[in-house]
């Protein structure tokens, strides 16, 4: 299928309002999954994230949650906790079992209506809707009201949404990918170094502003702000007039059998993925977080899963902006 639901035991869910432009994902491994996470952007908003890491009691994850609603969108992992219960699933303490549920969220709010956000509701509805079948991609779920190439304003952005890809590795080992693309930056296809998506160009009266032609390349932009206050630089590039308005967050899943450690070391590996798609990665406007899930079926080198959850990245980013569709009054690469 290309998706991360080719890795068994990994159901993927939407659940969004297409009026408000916005919504969530949900990533649902019941029986349990290792799981890691690293997280690179300087703007990140996110729960549980802390259980991942070495050194602590919990060694599994039962779900992971992609919201839109910037802080506001954490609140719809109370839903999917709330479905896992229902169904016996979580960490047994004795009187109760605690399903684990991390979370990232990324900014929709400058697009659509910022007073509706993913809720809890939202996202009992989304593990209704989880499948372990072929996924929908674009604007939906998480991805509905994310955009790229912000550094010129709102107006001058594109339409993103998420994406999905899946790498077989041989001997019935699998890594996959799911990714929401809310980028500051262009996203770039690394096969040829240019850009797919990004900010447009604009003309001011007789003044072109970026690089020659459709796209302003978010890199030459910036270097116009060289001498300009940081806070000039926000209130330019971010059309929340300063904070944190882009993510790019996502999942990498595999059926391998991994320690934490070595989950923790894979979401490492992953973010090389979103660097060679999203220019620039990292930013102090960005919470850039991905996380790793490893369901443990398949003996295989953490350096292997590493590499190509980078490349199952890379191509579920590409994807996120290849199935968009127009919407909010920005055009998407679908527009030819």
């Amino acid at each position: 299928m290309n998706a991360i639901t080719d890795v068994p035991g990994i159901r993927i869910g939407h659940a969004h309002n297409a009026e408000a432009l916005t919504g969530l994902t949900v990533i649902l491994c019941e029986a349990g999954a290792v799981g890691g996470v690293d997280q690179r952007g300087g703007a990140p908003g996110t729960r549980e994230t802390d259980p991942l890491r070495p050194m602590h009691l919990v060694q599994k994850v039962h779900a992971v949650v992609l919201a839109g609603g910037s802080a506001f969108g954490l609140d719809s992992a109370t839903g999917v906790v709330k479905y896992l219960e229902e169904r016996g699933v979580g960490f047994d303490v004795r009187v109760a079992k605690v399903p684990i549920v991390p979370a990232a969220i990324l900014f929709d709010l400058g697009l659509g209506d910022a007073k509706v956000r993913p809720d809890a509701a939202m996202g009992y509805a989304a593990c209704h809707n989880a499948t372990d079948g072929p996924i929908a991609e674009g604007c939906v779920g998480a991805g509905m009201g994310a955009t790229v190439g912000k550094i010129l304003g709102m107006g001058q952005a594109m339409k993103s949404g998420i994406g999905t890809a899946s790498i077989n590795l041989g001997g019935g080992a699998v890594v996959g990918a799911i990714v929401a693309v809310n980028a500051f930056g262009d996203v770039i296809d690394p096969s040829n170094g240019q850009i797919i998506a990004g900010a447009r160009a604009a003309q001011i009266g007789p003044i072109h502003i970026g690089a020659p032609g459709y796209f302003a390349d978010t890199l030459t932009v910036m270097r116009s702000f060289v001498g300009k206050t940081a806070l000039g630089f926000a209130r330019r590039g971010d059309p929340a007039g300063g904070g944190a308005s882009h993510t790019v967050i996502g999942v990498v899943a595999t059926n391998a059998k991994l320690t934490k450690e070595e989950a923790n070391k894979v979401a490492q590996m992953a973010h090389d993925g979103l660097a060679r798609t999203i220019r620039p990665a990292h930013t102090m406007l960005d919470g850039d977080t991905l996380f790793a899930l490893a369901t443990g079926e398949k003996d295989l080198d953490v350096n292997i899963v590493g590499a190509y959850a980078a490349e199952a990245v890379s191509a579920a980013i590409l994807r996120a902006v290849k199935k968009a569709a127009p919407m909010g009054g920005l055009p998407a690469i679908s527009d030819g």
